[in-house]
């Protein structure tokens, strides 16, 4: 080993106080070559100088700090095994009364899926009815809140004039409230400056 010198991965080997096979050699060298023996005393040197250097740790609650920043996204499935598995009780009885329940609702809901898909007509009959129960709630609702609001000559002008009233309508009621609250405004800084 006289015709070169260590290199830096051998050099590890003996600071490492490594024994195998190749080391004797290695360590051979170092006694007879002046530079390389240099070079280990002076890795020697740095090794020693990083073993006296304090270990520091974080404190204790670095980790709860550095994960209140992260942004953890859960998958679908393990939110969805989790909300689920709150439901499910933890009883062996309770789970069977659980489980023949669900089944139940799920037998009848499917029955009557199945019901429907082939009574199509008994369908659209029934959405329809409901369409029309729907419309006449909400037309005699919004019909009651205008009556209260406006009065019921509010309701045969709508009757008369049509929806271009019911806008026209709206927009003077807007206008109006915005002026009201810009005059509140007004009066309440004039008072306050007034205090001042």
């Amino acid at each position: 080993m006289n015709h070169r010198h260590l290199l830096p991965n051998e050099i590890d080997l003996l600071l490492d106080s490594e024994v195998g096979f190749g080391v004797a050699p290695l360590r051979a060298h170092v006694e007879e070559c002046a530079p390389c023996r240099a070079q280990v005393d002076e890795a020697r040197a740095v090794v020693e100088a990083l073993e006296r250097i304090p270990r520091f740790g974080p404190a204790p609650s670095f980790a709860n700090r550095v994960m209140a920043d992260v942004q953890v996204i859960e998958p679908w499935h393990v939110a969805l095994t989790a909300a689920v598995s709150r439901f499910i009780p933890r009883t062996t009885g309770m789970r069977v009364v659980f489980g023949v329940t669900a089944s139940l609702a799920s037998i009848a809901i499917s029955s009557a899926a199945v019901w429907l898909a082939f009574r199509g007509d008994v369908a659209m009959y029934l959405a329809g009815l409901i369409d029309e129960r729907l419309r006449a709630t909400l037309t005699a609702g919004a019909a009651s809140a205008v009556r209260g609001l406006l009065g019921s000559g509010a309701i045969e002008a709508i009757g008369a004039q049509g929806m271009a009233a019911v806008a026209v309508g709206t927009a003077v009621a807007v206008v109006a409230a915005g002026s009201a609250a810009l005059g509140l405004r007004a009066m309440a800084s004039a008072s306050r400056r007034s205090r001042e």
